[in-house]
């Protein structure tokens, strides 16, 4: 019972995040999601339902060695923001997805913004 009502909860705080941060093609949504292992991001342009960039620290190139921590936040953070600009993305709109803009999050949303993403 108690573990229903977190996660209803949670999907509250997602649908009322979401009523609200909307992805064009000038400026698209950059999501993130943590499990409790890897990290997982992606730019989305809402209005086409278009993936523009995506990373995420399971296996492959990008970060390999990133895990579902600050660090990993660091590094995933770069690693989006260089794809995003690559697909020639200059500014987003930042979807933390229910969770708070504390941690992990805002150590992802920092290294984005070092990592010449606008939001």
């Amino acid at each position: 019972m108690k573990l229903q009502k977190k996660n209803s909860l949670a999907q509250k705080r997602r649908y009322r995040i979401r009523k609200k941060v909307k992805g064009t093609a000038e400026r698209p949504r950059l999501t993130v999601h943590f499990s409790n292992k890897h990290i997982y991001a992606q730019c989305i342009d809402d209005v086409a339902g278009h993936t523009l960039a995506y990373a995420s620290s399971v296996g492959g190139k990008d970060a390999a060695d990133a895990k579902a921590n600050n660090d990993g936040a660091i590094a995933l953070g770069q690693v989006i923001a260089g794809k995003a600009t690559a697909a020639g993305v200059e500014a987003v709109v930042f979807d933390r997805a229910g969770r708070r803009y504390h941690g992990c999050v805002k150590s992802f949303a920092e290294a984005a913004r070092e990592g010449g993403l606008k939001f």
